[in-house]
């Protein structure tokens, strides 16, 4: 399949399902409700182009490509952008929206942004299921990369992380995000070493992936025994001119038992540009070959392989509980994280242009560069980020999204203790303000986007 025809479906799938879930958890709510259904746009807004019409409901495509909608009969306060007004049909009072009771319509505004939250809950959960949860490796350092930030805070090999960020026992995962939303900024970290607490600070290196920063530690963490192979080895290199060959088993280093690839690439480091005396197995037999280490600009000693483990637990089996605590900790953290992004934005800690914004093209582009490196199942897995995401964001208080809907009933429960009334011309007034402010807001991501490539 050409690789832009395979973007396109991809961008519409991701897009297509949570955008669409969206909308039908408005259109079940008011199915449930008896509410007639006008309309209900797949895809746009703005006139009808296209579509078919099943009972009251007209299902539909339309002209403006942005997002779609669901039109309930009795609510015009957006009909400008969703193809007309309605209000002249006849349709029984027990139907209408607008003469619905606020606790009906306030649920039928939050049905959008809890599907959007049930789809992100479901993808980790019944992945859970049927894969298994990640199993996490113990916080206990198994290599540490010459010059990166890991030795230069003077961590090593063996050392046990027991607190990151003041927070004691800290999870791989919890110490790996902490220092992808903090590139160059000093962080506080403690290890146990041979039985002592030492203390230490960490600035995890800057990292600019697709225009965006991002911290790494630059080490590895103990992932338990497993089968360590060289999978590659390179031409005129130590490796082979030592006589090694793609899949040879790597078994020992200078006597020491290889736990694990991290744990070679350590015993190669360590050894330095010293001769290494490798115990390999090759078709059941097992050879010793001596090869001595390259040292390259960067302080890294390298024999010239690809090591790839075998046979790791990268995954544990999960029943029901396990499978739905590990999609509300999964969801959760992407919460968190974000808002520890913003709260660093707003704080002046973080710059505009490192915050990870991302308008049109940058949600294009990271949809297309995950189909590409992951295919179908990371679709699904930035399919769960976006559709959380979306259902968050639509529940700002920002007029035209469903929090500013819940607002503007807010404000009518507010207005009804004085006897008075909100207007539909202020209605749809304040619903343009809100087209406004997300028109700019994306003019804004846009420029960010842009601005990447550059």
């Amino acid at each position: 399949m050409p690789d832009i025809l395979l973007v396109i479906l991809a961008v519409i799938f991701v897009l297509g399902v949570a955008i669409n879930i969206h909308e039908f958890g408005h259109f079940i709510v008011a199915k449930l409700f008896g509410m007639r259904v006008e309309a209900y746009s797949f895809f746009g807004l703005g006139p009808r182009i296209w579509g078919f019409k099943i009972g009251h409901t007209d299902y539909r495509i339309s002209a403006i490509p942005l997002g779609a909608y669901v039109k309930l009969y009795g609510d015009e306060a957006t009909a400008p952008l969703e193809g007309g007004d309605s209000s002249g049909e006849k349709v029984p009072d027990t139907e209408l929206y607008e003469l619905r009771p606020r606790w009906q319509k306030f649920l039928v505004m939050l049905g959008g942004p809890f599907m959007n939250i049930v789809l992100a809950l479901s993808i980790p959960f019944f992945g859970a299921l049927i894969y298994g949860v990640p199993a996490i490796p113990e916080p206990i350092i198994s290599y540490v990369a010459p010059g990166g930030a890991a030795e230069k805070a003077g961590l090593k090999a063996g050392d046990k992380i027991v607190s990151f960020e003041g927070e004691a026992n800290p999870t791989w995962r919890k110490i790996e995000t902490g220092a992808a939303i903090s590139p160059d900024k000093p962080i506080s970290i403690s290890v146990e070493r041979k039985g002592e607490k030492i203390d230490a600070t960490i600035t995890p290196t800057r990292t600019d992936r697709k225009g965006q920063a991002f911290g790494e530690t630059d080490m590895r963490p103990e992932a338990g025994i497993s089968e360590v192979y060289a999978s590659e080895v390179f031409a005129d290199t130590p490796a082979m001119r030592a006589g090694m060959q793609n899949g040879d088993r790597l078994l020992a280093v200078n006597g020491e038992n290889v736990r694990n690839v991290e744990h070679f690439m350590t015993l190669v480091q360590t050894n330095k540009d010293a001769p290494l005396n490798i115990l390999v197995e090759r078709g059941g037999q097992k050879l010793e070959l001596t090869a001595t280490a390259e040292m390259h600009e960067s302080g890294q000693a390298r024999i010239g392989i690809r090591p790839s483990a075998k046979s790791s637990k990268f995954r544990e089996p999960a029943g029901i509980g396990d499978a739905a605590s590990f999609a509300v900790a999964s969801n959760y953290e992407i919460i968190a994280l974000t808002g520890r992004v913003f709260g660093q934005l707003f704080s002046g800690q973080r710059a505009v242009k490192d915050a990870g914004l991302a308008g049109p093209v940058g949600i294009v582009s990271i949809i297309a560069n995950v189909v590409r490196e992951d295919g179908f199942a990371g679709l699904v897995s930035i399919l769960a980020v976006i559709s959380l995401n979306l259902g968050v964001f639509n529940l700002l208080p920002i007029p035209l999204l469903d929090g500013g809907q819940i607002m503007v009933l807010g404000i009518e429960k507010v207005l009804s203790w004085f006897g008075a009334t909100l207007s539909m011309a202020w209605k749809e007034r304040i619903q343009l303000t809100g087209l406004a402010v997300i028109l700019l807001l994306m003019v804004f991501t846009l420029f960010l986007d842009i601005s990447r490539f550059f």
